[in-house]
């Protein structure tokens, strides 16, 4: 997710995916969407909260279930597009360095500041514990919706360190500077991607998804590292290591605009699969078999909408007006900063007295634009752009 500048292949132009960089703004504006439904829905799992399980609260809690099957992997599948190049420029060790800076100051940033402030409201309690504000401040919460940045660390420093290995083992042969993906460059070395291999990238995330959720259901929260969603690492690394394979055999690319559609129809069709097969593989006492349908029935929607939403936008939403380099440059900035965003507003917005469904819209409404003129007021900050 971090804003990457692509470099030349086989001449000296610079073309970057236009449709890649929307696909980061559309899945950011998600994210917002994503938190906002968690703030009026019927799954109060945020900083702010006005639960409903009116219709529009449980309509809310069933679209953050939804955004959950496969948003998150996409952003681990565009970030790893971007990492081969990178490496290919820098050299493992400066890659490594660079996302140690790029990601870890933002994560440590966070950690020290956004998180206690996010959990002020929860302050008079702990202070009616006799506990200090000193160790209120940093012993409360976890780093919430930056455990991405922090699991995309560990994967990038991960890719980096195989990359030094496998050079090491090359006797120090060096890969030609292939540079990252530009729209050219991916053309011309795209490969097609055949439905049976869709079918066996299904297979594969399935299986992996199911043993791995006989070990960590659906569900679990791991105190340590305070990742939401430990049920989903196996797509988010499988996704990740997707998008490097990506990046060197032209994939995005060599998927048919007539997949494209099939892939939105099964989406369509695999939806409410998905989310019955969720509600049995997480009900007591649910059989394997239960939650071997329930990662199948994901899986197929997951990859669905992702190939969906990629021929999409690769073929009808790849032009880039100055108003989408604007946000596709800030999007990383404001995934940082938006949790603080939202629940200033929220919090502005507790005495309206509306539906869940119209305040949630009220909410994104206003944070989406009060987000992005806040991460460009912050990257305009000297040395805030270096790491935002």
């Amino acid at each position: 997710m971090t804003t990457a500048t692509a470099s030349p292949t086989s001449s000296p132009t610079t073309t970057r995916l236009g449709y890649v960089d929307n696909l980061r703004v559309l899945l950011t504006v998600l994210v917002l969407a994503h938190h906002s439904a968690v703030t009026y829905g019927a799954l109060p799992i945020w900083y702010w909260t006005e639960p409903s399980d009116s219709p529009s609260g449980i309509a809310l809690m069933l679209l953050v279930i939804v955004n959950q099957f496969y948003f998150m992997g996409f952003f681990f599948l565009l970030s790893g597009l971007f990492a081969p190049g990178s490496v290919d420029r820098k050299g493992p060790g400066d890659f490594a360095r660079d996302r140690l800076v790029r990601l870890g100051v933002p994560l440590v940033a966070f950690w020290l500041v956004a998180r206690p402030v996010l959990h002020l409201p929860s302050w008079p309690e702990h202070q009616a514990d006799g506990e200090s504000f000193l160790h209120f401040w940093f012993t409360v919460g976890d780093v919430g919706p930056l455990w991405f940045v922090e699991v995309l660390l560990v994967l990038s420093l991960a890719y980096a360190a195989f990359r030094a290995l496998r050079a090491r083992s090359t006797a120090g042969s060096r890969v030609a500077d292939a540079g990252e993906p530009t729209a050219a460059a991916v053309d011309a070395l795209s490969r097609p991607v055949s439905f049976r291999a869709i079918a066996g990238f299904v297979t594969l995330l399935t299986v992996a998804t199911f043993l791995w959720r006989l070990v960590v259901p659906a569900g679990t929260y791991w105190e340590l590292g305070g990742l939401p969603s430990p049920a989903y690492l196996p797509q988010y690394v499988i996704l990740f290591v997707a998008g490097l394979l990506a990046a060197r055999r032209g994939w995005l690319a060599g998927l048919t605009v007539r997949q494209g559609r099939v892939a939105l129809v099964v989406a369509l069709v695999s939806v409410g699969l998905a989310l019955g097969g969720t509600a049995l593989a997480t009900a007591p006492g649910a059989s394997a078999l239960a939650q071997l349908g329930a990662a199948l029935a994901e899986t197929v929607f997951a990859v669905s909408m992702i190939i969906a939403l990629v021929v999409l936008f690769r073929e009808r939403l790849a032009g880039q007006p100055a108003w989408a380099r604007f946000a596709a440059r800030n999007s990383f900035a404001v995934y940082v900063i938006h949790p603080l965003v939202l629940v200033g507003v929220a919090i502005l917005l507790a005495p309206v007295v509306a539906p869940a469904g119209v305040k949630f819209l009220i909410l994104l409404a206003l944070a989406v634009p009060l987000c992005w003129a806040l991460a460009h007021i912050l990257r305009r900050i000297p040395g805030v752009s270096r790491v935002l």
